[in-house]
């Protein structure tokens, strides 16, 4: 199924001299990381503050909406500098998979604090983000790589949080619709997590595969070797 993830490599075409100028700079990836997990966290403190309180606009959910297609450069800009510039580290795999989550977690909550909203929901679907992105993170244990799979994965969650935060602050929706959404994602979700499963093993299956058959040709080619060896011996003697 299509994934907002399979844009990536546009996405990164074009954030790519912006990139090049921030590692100029002295720009650290982990450094790139670090401020959108504080921005984020600001963002949701924001509007978790105002969304309680039924006499606030809900205009401060815009701020949510604006944010999150930053924070999917922030995200993308963090890789680049890691992958393309010698940046990668330890750290910053940690860094890049925690920061996340801390943010999906935190950018979730205003939702659930909406007067006449459904806590549920969101908060079933801030698990499913957990496991789903977990069972992301599990494939280099397996021996596959790490796993994007959609059709519900972070940037679609991005987009669908993003969209659901305009149609907010523009006051074009209601608490039965915001429940619905979170109810959609969670089901989504549990369609990405299959994915992620299943083809993390199928990846690993085909390497362990195709890693047996390369064992074979060589030891087809160490016994062809020996044969030869075995023969130049015969005709010596």
């Amino acid at each position: 199924m299509a994934s907002v993830y399979d844009l990536k490599p546009r996405f990164q075409g074009l954030l790519r001299p912006l990139v090049r100028r921030l590692q100029g700079r002295g720009v650290s990836a982990n450094q790139v990381t670090l401020a959108a997990l504080l921005l984020s966290l600001l963002v949701a403190g924001v509007v978790a503050l105002t969304a309680a309180d039924p006499d606030a606009s809900r205009g401060w959910f815009l701020l949510i909406a604006l944010w999150l297609p930053l924070r999917m450069a922030f995200n993308a800009v963090d890789g680049m500098l890691a992958r393309e510039h010698h940046q990668q580290t330890r750290l910053g795999a940690y860094l890049n998979e925690l920061c996340d989550l801390i943010s999906d977690a935190a950018l979730f909550v205003p939702f659930a604090l909406l007067p006449d909203a459904h806590p549920l929901p969101v908060l079933v679907a801030l698990v499913m983000a957990l496991i789903v992105e977990y069972a992301g993170v599990m494939g280099p244990l397996v021996g596959a790589s790490r796993r994007y799979d959609g059709p519900m994965g972070k940037s679609d969650r991005a987009l669908v949080i993003g969209l659901l935060a305009l149609a907010i602050a523009l006051g074009l929706t209601s608490p039965w619709v915001v429940a619905a959404v979170f109810w959609l994602m969670s089901a989504l979700m549990l369609v990405s997590l299959s994915h992620r499963v299943r083809r993390g093993i199928a990846e690993a299956n085909t390497g362990e595969a195709d890693k047996r058959q390369a064992d074979d040709c060589q030891g087809d080619d160490r016994k062809g070797n020996d044969r030869i060896g075995s023969d130049r011996q015969g005709h010596a003697q």
